[in-house]
């Protein structure tokens, strides 16, 4: 498949509810916040907040007014042919366990199914497996558009702040390549890379981390 690289047009509109919040996040400190922000504000999704295990009717409360979610740089540690998985943590890893969950809609607010999403992403030290697919994999929405994965808390490496790379792409569409950033992180604030409205919302559960973020893509 052939990977569109050209930037995604931007639709022309005003500051939206999800930016402004996600906005407040990025600023937030960490000892305060994991998905938070000033308030007790959360980052916005692209949905009603309902429960992951039920199917979401097409509605405008979907869409708060927000572009579809904003394309980044590939990086160099991208490798296509990454297995089919949701879990991508090689055998015998330690680390704080993360599990990410959203759904993928369309602009006009559809859940989309059969979406491919390809991850990857460094290590618990910060480093990325290029002679194997440790922490890489690809997987593909539900009927409902939905979508799980199971990994670890990646780790950081010089110059970046924390971060998920995945390719979305829905079916005869192009691929939106981006990246996906962790609220409270020091880091955010002097990565050149780091947008805001690419921030997951993130809790605490137990001894690990639960994610969520839905991706908008034209389809």
């Amino acid at each position: 498949m052939d990977d569109d690289k050209r930037p995604q047009a931007r639709r022309p509109r005003g500051i939206s509810r999800k930016s402004v919040l996600r906005a407040a996040v990025a600023a937030a400190p960490a000892a305060v916040l994991i998905g938070t922000g000033a308030g007790g504000a959360a980052p916005a999704l692209a949905r009603d907040q309902r429960g992951a295990g039920r199917r979401l009717e097409p509605t405008p409360t979907c869409d708060d007014g927000d572009d579809p979610t904003p394309p980044q740089i590939e990086g160099p540690y991208f490798k296509p042919n990454s297995p089919e998985r949701d879990a991508i943590v090689p055998p015998g890893t330690q680390g704080t366990e993360l599990t990410v969950s959203g759904f993928v809609f369309g602009t006009g607010c559809e859940p989309l199914a059969d979406v491919l999403l390809d991850w990857w992403q460094a290590d618990p030290n910060g480093a990325y497996d290029n002679a194997g697919y440790g922490f890489r994999g690809h997987q593909y929405t539900g009927a409902d558009g939905s979508f799980r994965l199971a990994t670890l808390h990646p780790g950081l490496y010089p110059g970046r702040t924390r971060h998920l790379h995945v390719k979305v792409q829905a079916p005869h569409q192009s691929i939106l390549t981006t990246q996906l950033y962790f609220p409270g992180e020091p880091r955010n604030q002097t990565d050149p890379l780091f947008d805001a409205r690419l921030l997951m919302n993130v809790q605490q559960n137990g001894d690990g981390l639960v994610g969520t973020f839905d991706f908008v893509v034209n389809a």
